[in-house]
């Protein structure tokens, strides 16, 4: 059984960052340029594995008609593109200058015109209901995906279609549209740099603010993948400057393949921002909950000594129970949750979440790419194809139809990694960032006092797994809405 590599919010590594997406913008172009070829040898592999195509006709290389055509049709734009940027340069200084800039028009609008054959002529679709058919149930939650670079209007349906299936539940999708793959990586270094904001962001942002707002919705669940995950780091921050945060507590983001140079969810108190700081060598939310803690931690592993939870005197009255409230360093963030899934063999996960998260800020001052990460040693960047096929993949009924997510997998049941592990002090602060809050926050709880029964439970289970091998599934949060079922506790606003 493989090992998943599991990560806080960028706990560290081996090498320092000393630049932020709050610098001047040349000088993010500059490092993007530079990770670009340092990761370089990897892109192949973005579209590795080509066969089998477990997920059928949801899988972007899967041999349907529409799935060759956009494949045809990027093949052709990449040639173009290819041929473009490098007569660019020496055309400026041979052609006349009206001439050089009539062939640039001419030769945007071609490159439109055939992406037009790709992208359809809408930006917002909604899975097909025979995927969800008990959407009824889920009428307070509201599901949105965005997708990332060279998807079309085809893949993007077969997306929306196979999140709808493996989760049960509508999905609203809103459409990053291709430019061809060589421009869209460009998009993706001027997103990054210059904070650029497309058509696609700005609907999203809307779109997002309008359910957050509307009180039939208790849940909004924001799944991201690729280049979406520069975009939706755009619409976050927006979001976090606009709306009030017991509304942002009702968000909840997973990415695949996340692209992005940073991903924000401040602290709500500085208290508990100074505590993260402060107190890196303790599992800062179990002392809290439990004073009597007497575990330690050491390079073989982690030895627990806590007092049955049960007995614990803030268990026995609401006036004590305050102390197991969910107000750790790593819970008391504005959005609800935010999960991360990359494959190490990716290179859009290199050049974005893998290099951001686990490297080390050279200050303090440098914002963090916050959210729990699962690294599986993997290849492939297609979101059916490799992520949700790797990751979440599905049952098949007798007679050979997809019938939903199955309920158990290689990746799911895989004991996770902690980084740093038996290396002193970083596993202190992995620990610290993972499993110290994870389990409270896979619940999402932040309950009112008189559900102290259930915090009991939850502490109970901490406790037990603790003691024992953590698989992904044990952290996994989006795990628990496979098929229609929902996280065990549901947070409370």
């Amino acid at each position: 059984m493989p090992q998943i590599q599991f990560f806080g919010s960028q706990v560290g590594g081996g090498t320092v960052i000393n630049y932020s997406y709050t610098d001047m913008p040349w000088k993010l172009v500059f490092w993007d340029f530079w990770n670009f070829l340092k990761y370089a040898r990897s892109l192949i592999w973005v579209v590795m594995p080509l066969w089998p195509c477990y997920g059928g006709s949801f899988d972007e290389l899967s041999l349907t008609f529409q799935h060759v055509w956009c494949l045809s049709v990027h093949t052709v734009l990449i040639i173009l593109q290819v041929i473009f940027l490098l007569g660019l340069l020496p055309l400026l200084f041979i052609l006349p200058g009206w001439l050089f800039v009539s062939g640039l028009v001419t030769f945007f609008a071609v490159n439109a015109l055939i992406c037009r054959t790709l992208n359809g002529s809408t930006i917002q679709y909604t899975s097909d209901p025979k995927y969800s058919p008990h959407w009824e149930r889920f009428e307070h939650e509201q599901w949105i995906f965005l997708n990332g670079v060279s998807i079309g209007e085809s893949w993007l349906k077969d997306n929306l279609n196979r999140l709808a299936l493996t989760f049960g539940r509508p999905v609203l999708g809103i459409h990053n549209r291709t430019s061809g793959i060589i421009f869209d990586l460009i998009e993706c270094i001027i997103q990054r740099s210059f904070g650029y904001a497309t058509t696609d962001v700005r609907l999203v942002y809307k779109i997002l603010k309008d359910k957050l707002y509307n009180p039939q919705y208790t849940t909004v669940v924001f799944i991201i993948h690729s280049q979406g995950g520069i975009e939706g780091g755009l619409v976050i921050d927006w979001l976090l400057q606009e709306v009030p945060q017991d509304l942002l507590a009702k968000l909840e983001v997973y990415t695949f393949g996340n692209a992005a140079n940073h991903f924000n969810n401040p602290h709500r108190h500085q208290s508990s921002q100074e505590a993260q700081v402060k107190h890196p060598h303790i599992l800062n939310d179990m002392f809290q909950r439990f004073p009597h803690f007497t575990g330690d931690i050491e390079k073989t592993g982690i030895k627990t000594g806590f007092e049955n939870p049960l007995s614990h005197p803030a268990l026995s009255n609401d006036q004590g129970s305050s102390e197991l409230e969910s107000h750790g360093a790593a819970l008391d963030r504005a959005i609800g949750h935010i999960e991360h899934y990359a494959h190490t063999g990716d290179f859009v996960a290199l050049w974005g979440v893998l290099h951001f998260i686990t490297n080390t800020r050279a200050s303090a001052e440098i914002p963090r790419f916050v959210g729990r990460l699962f690294a599986h040693h993997a290849t492939g960047h297609l979101l059916s194809q490799h992520y949700l096929n790797d990751m979440f993949p599905l049952a098949k009924n007798a007679f050979g139809e997809f019938t939903g997510c199955a309920e158990s997998n290689e990746f799911m049941d895989s004991i996770i990694s902690l980084p740093g592990q038996g290396e002193g002090d970083n596993i202190i602060q992995a620990i610290r960032e993972g499993l110290g809050h994870s389990f409270a926050a896979l619940d999402h709880i932040a309950l009112p006092k008189s559900d102290v029964s259930v915090q009991g439970r939850l502490i109970e289970r901490e406790i037990s797994i603790l003691n024992g091998p953590v698989r992904v599934r044990d952290l996994s949060r989006l795990w628990q809405y496979r098929n229609g079922q929902t996280p065990r506790i549901i947070r409370k606003v």
